[in-house]
Protein backbone atom coordinates (compact mmCIF):
# COMPACT_ATOMS: atom_id res chain seq x y z
CA UNK A 1 0.00 0.00 0.00
CA UNK A 2 2.55 2.43 0.83
CA UNK A 3 4.68 1.22 -2.63
CA UNK A 4 1.21 2.46 -4.22
CA UNK A 5 0.72 5.72 -2.93
CA UNK A 6 4.44 6.47 -3.74
CA UNK A 7 4.28 5.87 -7.18
CA UNK A 8 2.19 8.27 -9.87
CA UNK A 9 -1.22 9.07 -9.67
CA UNK A 10 -2.46 7.73 -12.79
CA UNK A 11 -6.09 8.35 -12.22
CA UNK A 12 -5.95 10.96 -14.71
CA UNK A 13 -5.36 8.31 -17.24
CA UNK A 14 -9.02 7.16 -17.07
CA UNK A 15 -10.30 10.23 -18.96
CA UNK A 16 -9.71 8.74 -22.48
CA UNK A 17 -9.38 12.32 -23.51
CA UNK A 18 -6.34 12.92 -21.53
CA UNK A 19 -5.22 9.47 -21.73
CA UNK A 20 -4.79 9.80 -25.68
CA UNK A 21 -3.34 12.67 -25.78
CA UNK A 22 -0.76 11.77 -22.97
CA UNK A 23 -0.39 8.51 -24.82
CA UNK A 24 0.50 10.93 -28.06
CA UNK A 25 2.81 12.55 -26.11
CA UNK A 26 4.89 10.03 -25.43
CA UNK A 27 5.37 9.11 -29.22
CA UNK A 28 5.94 12.90 -30.27
CA UNK A 29 7.94 14.20 -27.53
CA UNK A 30 10.77 11.84 -28.93
CA UNK A 31 10.31 13.24 -31.83
CA UNK A 32 10.51 17.06 -31.24
CA UNK A 33 13.88 16.30 -29.03
CA UNK A 34 15.33 14.74 -32.37
CA UNK A 35 14.63 18.72 -34.39
CA UNK A 36 15.67 19.88 -31.24
CA UNK A 37 19.11 18.59 -31.68
CA UNK A 38 19.33 18.54 -35.42
CA UNK A 39 18.93 21.82 -36.20
CA UNK A 40 21.30 23.52 -34.66
CA UNK A 41 23.68 20.27 -35.11
CA UNK A 42 22.83 21.27 -39.06
CA UNK A 43 23.46 24.91 -38.45
CA UNK A 44 27.35 24.10 -36.99
CA UNK A 45 27.62 21.14 -40.03
CA UNK A 46 26.25 23.66 -42.65
CA UNK A 47 28.69 26.83 -41.43
CA UNK A 48 31.35 25.78 -38.91
CA UNK A 49 30.41 28.66 -36.19
CA UNK A 50 28.96 28.37 -33.22
CA UNK A 51 27.89 32.13 -33.44
CA UNK A 52 25.49 30.78 -35.98
CA UNK A 53 24.33 28.35 -33.67
CA UNK A 54 23.78 30.57 -30.98
CA UNK A 55 21.34 32.45 -33.16
CA UNK A 56 18.64 29.56 -32.44
CA UNK A 57 18.47 31.12 -29.35
CA UNK A 58 17.34 34.29 -30.72
CA UNK A 59 15.27 33.14 -33.21
CA UNK A 60 13.81 30.52 -31.09
CA UNK A 61 12.84 32.96 -28.09
CA UNK A 62 11.43 36.07 -29.72
CA UNK A 63 8.84 33.87 -31.03
CA UNK A 64 8.52 31.92 -28.07
CA UNK A 65 7.47 35.34 -26.20
CA UNK A 66 5.64 37.07 -28.61
CA UNK A 67 3.48 34.42 -29.83
CA UNK A 68 3.43 32.75 -26.03
CA UNK A 69 1.87 35.89 -25.04
CA UNK A 70 -0.77 36.36 -27.72
CA UNK A 71 -1.35 32.43 -28.14
CA UNK A 72 -2.82 32.44 -24.48
CA UNK A 73 -4.81 35.02 -25.55
CA UNK A 74 -6.33 33.38 -28.75
CA UNK A 75 -6.81 30.55 -26.18
CA UNK A 76 -9.16 32.42 -24.15
CA UNK A 77 -11.59 33.24 -27.22
CA UNK A 78 -11.06 31.08 -30.03
CA UNK A 79 -12.36 27.10 -29.34
CA UNK A 80 -9.51 25.42 -27.91
CA UNK A 81 -9.45 21.73 -29.60
CA UNK A 82 -10.08 24.01 -32.99
CA UNK A 83 -6.45 26.44 -31.81
CA UNK A 84 -5.13 22.43 -30.76
CA UNK A 85 -5.82 20.92 -34.18
CA UNK A 86 -4.82 24.10 -36.31
CA UNK A 87 -1.70 24.26 -34.18
CA UNK A 88 -0.57 20.65 -34.77
CA UNK A 89 -1.10 21.09 -38.18
CA UNK A 90 1.52 23.67 -38.36
CA UNK A 91 3.93 21.62 -36.16
CA UNK A 92 3.71 19.10 -38.57
CA UNK A 93 3.82 21.29 -41.93
CA UNK A 94 7.04 23.39 -40.17
CA UNK A 95 8.43 20.01 -39.55
CA UNK A 96 7.69 18.86 -43.19
CA UNK A 97 9.51 21.67 -44.37
CA UNK A 98 12.54 20.85 -42.26
CA UNK A 99 12.50 17.47 -43.92
CA UNK A 100 12.34 19.02 -47.27
CA UNK A 101 15.22 21.66 -46.82
CA UNK A 102 17.65 18.97 -45.97
CA UNK A 103 16.83 16.37 -48.32
CA UNK A 104 17.36 18.95 -51.27
CA UNK A 105 20.49 19.95 -49.40
CA UNK A 106 19.72 23.86 -49.23
CA UNK A 107 22.76 24.15 -46.72
CA UNK A 108 20.89 28.53 -46.49
CA UNK A 109 21.41 28.60 -42.45
CA UNK A 110 18.76 31.58 -42.94
CA UNK A 111 16.52 29.67 -43.91
CA UNK A 112 16.60 27.26 -41.66
CA UNK A 113 16.65 29.97 -38.71
CA UNK A 114 13.33 31.55 -40.47
CA UNK A 115 11.94 28.19 -40.40
CA UNK A 116 12.84 27.43 -36.70
CA UNK A 117 11.28 30.60 -35.45
CA UNK A 118 7.72 29.68 -37.57
CA UNK A 119 7.72 25.86 -35.60
CA UNK A 120 8.53 28.04 -32.07
CA UNK A 121 5.59 30.22 -33.24
CA UNK A 122 3.03 27.40 -33.84
CA UNK A 123 4.47 25.74 -30.95
CA UNK A 124 4.03 28.89 -28.20
CA UNK A 125 0.19 28.85 -29.49
CA UNK A 126 0.11 25.07 -28.60
CA UNK A 127 1.58 24.90 -25.07
CA UNK A 128 -0.66 27.58 -23.41
CA UNK A 129 -3.82 26.06 -24.82
CA UNK A 130 -3.06 22.62 -24.12
CA UNK A 131 -2.47 23.35 -20.86
CA UNK A 132 -5.27 25.20 -20.84
CA UNK A 133 -7.39 22.18 -21.11
CA UNK A 134 -6.20 20.14 -18.78
CA UNK A 135 -8.84 20.75 -15.84
CA UNK A 136 -11.78 20.56 -18.16
CA UNK A 137 -10.47 17.30 -19.02
CA UNK A 138 -9.45 15.84 -15.63
CA UNK A 139 -10.94 17.97 -13.05
CA UNK A 140 -9.13 20.34 -10.13
CA UNK A 141 -8.78 17.64 -7.80
CA UNK A 142 -6.74 15.42 -10.13
CA UNK A 143 -4.42 18.92 -11.70
CA UNK A 144 -1.17 17.67 -9.65
CA UNK A 145 -1.54 14.36 -10.71
CA UNK A 146 -1.63 15.43 -14.43
CA UNK A 147 0.51 17.90 -14.65
CA UNK A 148 3.31 15.00 -13.36
CA UNK A 149 2.29 12.88 -15.86
CA UNK A 150 2.76 15.22 -18.49
CA UNK A 151 6.23 16.18 -16.83
CA UNK A 152 7.62 13.33 -16.57
CA UNK A 153 7.12 12.39 -20.30
CA UNK A 154 9.00 16.09 -21.31
CA UNK A 155 11.70 15.43 -19.14
CA UNK A 156 11.94 11.72 -20.56
CA UNK A 157 12.11 12.77 -23.74
CA UNK A 158 14.53 15.17 -23.02
CA UNK A 159 16.76 12.79 -22.06
CA UNK A 160 16.20 10.14 -24.48
CA UNK A 161 15.56 12.31 -27.22
CA UNK A 162 19.15 13.75 -27.68
CA UNK A 163 20.34 10.00 -27.15
CA UNK A 164 18.86 8.89 -29.86
CA UNK A 165 19.19 11.88 -32.14
CA UNK A 166 23.73 11.81 -31.31
CA UNK A 167 23.54 7.76 -32.64
CA UNK A 168 21.21 8.36 -35.44
CA UNK A 169 22.78 11.65 -36.91
CA UNK A 170 25.92 9.82 -38.04
CA UNK A 171 23.88 6.73 -39.88
CA UNK A 172 21.08 8.41 -41.29
CA UNK A 173 21.17 12.11 -41.66
CA UNK A 174 19.35 15.43 -40.80
CA UNK A 175 16.53 14.37 -43.61
CA UNK A 176 15.59 11.11 -41.26
CA UNK A 177 15.50 13.24 -37.91
CA UNK A 178 13.08 15.61 -39.38
CA UNK A 179 10.71 13.20 -40.82
CA UNK A 180 10.52 11.13 -37.90
CA UNK A 181 9.31 14.37 -35.78
CA UNK A 182 6.92 14.69 -38.59
CA UNK A 183 5.26 11.33 -38.78
CA UNK A 184 5.21 11.17 -34.82
CA UNK A 185 3.44 14.36 -34.94
CA UNK A 186 0.61 12.84 -36.43
CA UNK A 187 -0.23 10.83 -33.19
CA UNK A 188 -0.98 14.09 -31.39
CA UNK A 189 -2.95 15.32 -34.49
CA UNK A 190 -5.10 11.74 -34.15
CA UNK A 191 -5.59 12.80 -29.97
CA UNK A 192 -6.35 16.15 -30.60
CA UNK A 193 -9.27 16.05 -33.29
CA UNK A 194 -10.75 13.49 -31.38
CA UNK A 195 -11.29 15.97 -28.43
CA UNK A 196 -14.70 17.57 -27.86
CA UNK A 197 -16.03 20.70 -28.50
CA UNK A 198 -13.57 23.10 -25.78
CA UNK A 199 -15.31 26.67 -25.92
CA UNK A 200 -13.87 29.10 -23.40
CA UNK A 201 -16.38 30.02 -20.72
CA UNK A 202 -17.27 33.45 -20.12
CA UNK A 203 -14.89 33.81 -23.64
CA UNK A 204 -15.03 37.73 -25.17
CA UNK A 205 -16.60 37.55 -28.76
CA UNK A 206 -13.81 39.02 -31.64
CA UNK A 207 -10.55 38.38 -32.61
CA UNK A 208 -8.04 39.57 -29.35
CA UNK A 209 -5.44 42.27 -29.75
CA UNK A 210 -2.74 43.50 -27.43
CA UNK A 211 -5.42 44.85 -25.51
CA UNK A 212 -6.46 41.27 -24.27
CA UNK A 213 -2.49 40.35 -23.77
CA UNK A 214 -2.54 42.94 -21.25
CA UNK A 215 -5.78 42.71 -19.78
CA UNK A 216 -4.08 39.10 -18.88
CA UNK A 217 -0.72 41.08 -17.52
CA UNK A 218 -3.21 42.94 -15.17
CA UNK A 219 -5.54 39.92 -14.01
CA UNK A 220 -2.36 39.05 -12.30
CA UNK A 221 -1.78 42.47 -10.01
CA UNK A 222 -5.02 40.99 -7.87
CA UNK A 223 -3.67 37.54 -7.84
CA UNK A 224 -1.03 37.28 -5.15
CA UNK A 225 -0.80 33.89 -5.13
CA UNK A 226 -0.35 33.64 -8.99
CA UNK A 227 2.11 36.26 -9.13
CA UNK A 228 4.62 34.92 -6.36
CA UNK A 229 4.44 31.41 -8.11
CA UNK A 230 5.93 33.61 -11.04
CA UNK A 231 8.15 35.03 -9.13
CA UNK A 232 9.56 31.96 -6.80
CA UNK A 233 10.40 30.16 -10.51
CA UNK A 234 12.19 33.25 -12.15
CA UNK A 235 14.29 33.24 -8.40
CA UNK A 236 14.74 29.35 -8.51
CA UNK A 237 15.53 29.61 -12.16
CA UNK A 238 17.46 32.95 -12.67
CA UNK A 239 19.88 32.21 -10.22
CA UNK A 240 20.03 28.01 -9.71
CA UNK A 241 20.42 26.76 -13.00
CA UNK A 242 24.04 25.93 -13.34
CA UNK A 243 23.50 24.51 -16.63
CA UNK A 244 25.99 27.03 -18.69
CA UNK A 245 28.84 26.02 -16.46
CA UNK A 246 28.49 21.97 -17.68
CA UNK A 247 30.96 22.76 -20.44
CA UNK A 248 33.54 24.16 -18.54
CA UNK A 249 33.19 22.16 -14.92
CA UNK A 250 33.27 18.63 -16.58
CA UNK A 251 36.66 20.18 -18.60
CA UNK A 252 38.25 21.31 -15.83
CA UNK A 253 36.37 20.07 -12.78
CA UNK A 254 36.43 16.22 -13.89
CA UNK A 255 39.03 15.92 -16.25
CA UNK A 256 36.69 15.73 -19.51
CA UNK A 257 37.57 16.61 -23.38
CA UNK A 258 37.10 20.06 -24.58
CA UNK A 259 34.43 18.71 -27.10
CA UNK A 260 32.06 17.16 -24.63
CA UNK A 261 32.54 13.69 -23.45
CA UNK A 262 30.65 11.55 -20.33
CA UNK A 263 30.83 14.17 -17.71
CA UNK A 264 29.88 16.55 -20.26
CA UNK A 265 26.50 14.40 -20.91
CA UNK A 266 25.89 13.22 -17.34
CA UNK A 267 25.64 16.41 -15.68
CA UNK A 268 23.09 17.50 -19.15
CA UNK A 269 21.21 14.41 -18.00
CA UNK A 270 21.11 14.81 -14.83
CA UNK A 271 18.94 17.34 -13.84
CA UNK A 272 15.94 16.13 -16.94
CA UNK A 273 16.79 12.52 -15.11
CA UNK A 274 16.03 13.60 -11.47
CA UNK A 275 12.84 15.15 -12.96
CA UNK A 276 11.41 11.39 -14.65
CA UNK A 277 12.28 10.01 -11.06
CA UNK A 278 10.25 12.67 -9.35
CA UNK A 279 7.51 12.09 -11.93
CA UNK A 280 7.18 8.37 -11.56
CA UNK A 281 7.39 8.61 -7.65
CA UNK A 282 4.74 11.18 -7.43
CA UNK A 283 2.02 9.70 -5.87
CA UNK A 284 2.13 11.94 -3.12
CA UNK A 285 1.32 14.94 -4.84
CA UNK A 286 -2.56 14.54 -5.60
CA UNK A 287 -2.75 14.00 -1.63
CA UNK A 288 -1.00 17.56 -0.52
CA UNK A 289 -3.70 20.64 0.00
CA UNK A 290 -1.11 22.88 1.17
CA UNK A 291 0.44 24.01 -2.29
CA UNK A 292 1.71 26.89 -1.61
CA UNK A 293 3.61 25.85 1.01
CA UNK A 294 4.90 22.44 -0.74
CA UNK A 295 6.18 24.86 -3.71
CA UNK A 296 7.84 27.15 -1.39
CA UNK A 297 10.03 23.56 0.04
CA UNK A 298 10.45 21.73 -2.93
CA UNK A 299 12.61 25.40 -4.31
CA UNK A 300 14.26 25.69 -1.22
CA UNK A 301 15.26 22.03 -1.48
CA UNK A 302 16.09 22.89 -5.52
CA UNK A 303 18.42 25.72 -3.85
CA UNK A 304 20.05 23.78 -1.09
CA UNK A 305 20.74 20.88 -3.96
CA UNK A 306 22.40 23.08 -6.54
CA UNK A 307 24.71 24.78 -3.32
CA UNK A 308 25.88 21.50 -3.08
CA UNK A 309 26.49 20.63 -6.73
CA UNK A 310 29.01 23.90 -6.62
CA UNK A 311 30.45 22.65 -3.59
CA UNK A 312 30.91 19.46 -5.26
CA UNK A 313 32.76 21.17 -8.23
CA UNK A 314 34.72 23.28 -5.51
CA UNK A 315 36.06 20.28 -3.94
CA UNK A 316 36.43 18.09 -7.17
CA UNK A 317 40.51 18.13 -7.18
CA UNK A 318 40.26 16.23 -4.19
CA UNK A 319 38.46 13.46 -5.64
CA UNK A 320 37.17 14.15 -8.95
CA UNK A 321 35.38 10.61 -9.47
CA UNK A 322 33.86 10.98 -5.92
CA UNK A 323 33.16 14.18 -6.62
CA UNK A 324 31.27 13.74 -9.91
CA UNK A 325 28.72 11.24 -7.83
CA UNK A 326 27.82 14.03 -5.39
CA UNK A 327 27.31 16.83 -8.39
CA UNK A 328 25.09 14.27 -10.45
CA UNK A 329 22.98 13.30 -7.56
CA UNK A 330 22.78 16.61 -5.98
CA UNK A 331 21.48 17.55 -9.65
CA UNK A 332 19.07 15.14 -9.75
CA UNK A 333 17.87 15.60 -6.21
CA UNK A 334 17.31 19.21 -8.15
CA UNK A 335 15.39 17.59 -10.80
CA UNK A 336 13.01 15.96 -8.62
CA UNK A 337 12.17 18.76 -6.61
CA UNK A 338 11.73 21.22 -9.74
CA UNK A 339 9.23 18.84 -10.93
CA UNK A 340 7.26 18.97 -7.93
CA UNK A 341 7.30 22.59 -8.16
CA UNK A 342 6.55 22.59 -11.28
CA UNK A 343 3.57 20.38 -10.76
CA UNK A 344 2.05 22.31 -8.29
CA UNK A 345 2.85 25.64 -9.60
CA UNK A 346 1.04 24.82 -12.90
CA UNK A 347 -2.00 22.86 -10.71
CA UNK A 348 -2.18 26.25 -9.18
CA UNK A 349 -2.47 28.47 -11.89
CA UNK A 350 -4.87 26.00 -13.88
CA UNK A 351 -7.05 26.18 -10.21
CA UNK A 352 -7.00 29.75 -9.54
CA UNK A 353 -7.33 31.69 -12.58
CA UNK A 354 -10.70 31.59 -14.14
CA UNK A 355 -11.25 29.92 -17.48
CA UNK A 356 -11.29 33.12 -19.75
CA UNK A 357 -8.23 33.77 -18.38
CA UNK A 358 -6.30 30.38 -18.09
CA UNK A 359 -4.81 30.53 -21.78
CA UNK A 360 -3.39 34.01 -21.33
CA UNK A 361 -1.60 33.29 -17.90
CA UNK A 362 -0.26 29.98 -19.06
CA UNK A 363 0.77 32.37 -22.06
CA UNK A 364 2.56 34.21 -19.53
CA UNK A 365 3.66 30.62 -17.45
CA UNK A 366 5.40 29.22 -21.14
CA UNK A 367 7.38 32.75 -21.16
CA UNK A 368 8.77 32.73 -17.44
CA UNK A 369 9.70 29.01 -17.71
CA UNK A 370 11.33 29.68 -21.51
CA UNK A 371 12.80 32.93 -20.42
CA UNK A 372 14.15 32.29 -16.96
CA UNK A 373 16.89 29.59 -17.95
CA UNK A 374 18.88 31.76 -20.60
CA UNK A 375 18.87 35.02 -18.42
CA UNK A 376 20.37 32.09 -15.90
CA UNK A 377 22.76 30.98 -19.18
CA UNK A 378 24.02 34.64 -19.16
CA UNK A 379 24.31 35.60 -15.28
CA UNK A 380 25.97 32.25 -14.47
CA UNK A 381 28.63 32.33 -17.16
CA UNK A 382 29.47 36.05 -16.75
CA UNK A 383 29.60 35.60 -12.82
CA UNK A 384 31.96 32.14 -13.22
CA UNK A 385 33.85 34.84 -15.30
CA UNK A 386 34.75 36.39 -12.26
CA UNK A 387 34.49 33.94 -9.22
CA UNK A 388 34.76 30.40 -10.62
CA UNK A 389 32.06 27.97 -11.52
CA UNK A 390 32.09 26.48 -8.12
CA UNK A 391 31.31 29.50 -6.63
CA UNK A 392 28.75 31.11 -8.71
CA UNK A 393 26.75 27.56 -8.29
CA UNK A 394 26.64 27.29 -4.93
CA UNK A 395 26.12 30.94 -4.34
CA UNK A 396 23.08 31.05 -6.93
CA UNK A 397 21.89 28.13 -5.01
CA UNK A 398 22.33 29.66 -1.74
CA UNK A 399 20.71 33.00 -2.92
CA UNK A 400 17.51 30.62 -4.49
CA UNK A 401 16.62 29.74 -0.68
CA UNK A 402 17.47 33.34 1.02
CA UNK A 403 15.30 35.21 -1.58
CA UNK A 404 12.28 32.18 -1.32
CA UNK A 405 12.10 32.80 2.01
CA UNK A 406 12.52 36.90 1.85
CA UNK A 407 9.59 36.53 -0.77
CA UNK A 408 7.28 34.02 0.93
CA UNK A 409 7.51 35.98 4.45
CA UNK A 410 6.69 39.35 2.58
CA UNK A 411 3.74 37.08 0.64
CA UNK A 412 2.19 34.75 3.28
CA UNK A 413 -0.75 34.24 1.08
CA UNK A 414 1.04 32.12 -0.65
CA UNK A 415 2.82 30.11 1.78
CA UNK A 416 -1.08 29.43 2.93
CA UNK A 417 -2.47 28.58 -0.04
CA UNK A 418 -4.66 25.96 0.25
CA UNK A 419 -5.76 24.02 -3.29
CA UNK A 420 -9.72 24.65 -3.26
CA UNK A 421 -11.65 21.82 -5.39
CA UNK A 422 -14.28 22.39 -8.22
CA UNK A 423 -15.19 19.67 -10.02
CA UNK A 424 -15.13 20.93 -14.19
CA UNK A 425 -14.85 17.61 -15.89
CA UNK A 426 -14.77 16.37 -19.90
CA UNK A 427 -16.14 12.84 -20.13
Amino acid sequence: MHIRGLVADTRPLKNPHFRRLWSANIITVIGAQLTVVAVPAQIYADTGSSAYVGLTGVFGLVPLVVFGLYGGALADVFDRRTLLVVTTLGLIVTSGLFWLQAALGMDNVWALLCLFSVQQAFFAVNQPTRSAVVPKLVGDELLPAANSLNMTVMQAGAIGGPLVAGALIPVLGFEWLYLIDTLTLFATLSAVVRLPALPVEGAVAGVPGIRSVIEGLGYLRGQPVLLMSFLVDIIAMVFGMPRALFPEVAHESFAGPEEGGLAFALLFAAIPAGAVIGGILSGWVSRVSAQGKAVVVAIIVWGLAMAGFGLAVGFADVSPRAMLVIALLMLVIGGAADMASAAFRTSMLQTVATDAVRGRLQGIFIVVVAGGPRIADVAHGATAAVVGTAAAAAGGGVLVVVLTVVASIAVPTFVRYRVMLRSSVVE
